[in-house]
């Protein structure tokens, strides 16, 4: 973890990159306790712990009859996020997630990032869940900095200063269903207190070149881990591949219609 921490801040010095890595131990046991209180907490303090800014960035698209892809990282608190997010919007807020192996641990996962109206949707059945709910406006949640598995094709580009490999799961979802795609950052305001931040990266997915949407909502994430380092997930295993030879790096991508870069 240190090193990786060391490579996405070459320029900072040990005492600095000491004091990021302490700050990630802190937060992680903070997010080890707000993790085992999500199984008891009540409605009311959720709510109270995680808000939205500027929730009318969604309620544009409700608005105007749009289905939309939201997408971040695992940045601050996901769980508190997952939790208050469906009570935030006028959307139907629905997340996709991978089956864990432990049935019984699955079953309690979902019911607890589920139990405020959270639709959780297997990745397995994403296409027969979506079509017994087209006539829902939904919010999809993508989770999209986490590494991509040795059969997964990716997406190589620069993030934090290291050649890695972006899931563009979220670019294809949205392109394939023409949805609007909202970025959110989530801020620790205070121990055990968050608010999310939402903004477009574009309203027409179809129509954007291959990568623009990944590169954005990749960069968005990088500015976010920047400014506050300590909140990222540091401890999952993000640089575990090696960029193939036959697979290009890509540049960063020119302004395109309709989106802000």
């Amino acid at each position: 973890m240190a090193g990786n921490i060391k490579r996405s801040f070459p320029d900072k010095t040990a005492s600095q990159l000491l004091e990021i890595e302490k700050g990630f131990y802190r937060h992680l046991c903070d997010l080890v306790v707000e993790g085992i209180k999500g199984f008891s907490i009540s409605k009311k303090e959720a709510l109270e712990r995680m808000t939205i800014t500027n929730p009318e960035e969604l309620d544009q698209y409700f608005d105007k009859g749009k289905s939309v892809v939201i997408v971040g990282g695992h940045y601050a608190n996901w769980e508190m996020f997952a939790l208050a997010i469906d009570h935030n919007i006028k959307h139907q807020a629905v997340a996709l997630y991978a089956p864990l192996t432990n049935k019984l641990a699955d079953e309690k996962v979902r019911s607890s990032r589920s139990k405020f109206g959270l639709h959780m949707l297997s990745i397995h059945e994403i296409r027969e869940n979506l079509a017994k709910t087209n006539e829902v406006l939904t919010a999809t949640i993508f989770g999209a900095d986490q590494a991509p598995s040795k059969k997964q094709r990716a997406y190589w580009m620069t993030f934090l200063n290291q050649e890695t490999p972006i899931q563009f799961g979220t670019e294809k979802f949205a392109a394939e269903y023409d949805m609007p795609v909202v970025n959110g950052v989530i801020s620790k305001i205070s121990r055990g207190f968050f608010e999310v931040t939402f903004s477009t990266i574009c309203e027409d997915s179809s129509a954007q070149e291959f990568g623009f949407i990944t590169q954005k909502h990749t960069r968005l994430l990088e500015a976010a881990i920047e400014a506050k380092p300590e909140y990222w997930l540091w401890s999952h295993k993000r640089w575990k591949r090696q960029r193939p030879e036959d697979e290009p790096l890509h540049e960063r991508l020119p302004l395109i219609k309709g989106a802000k870069f």
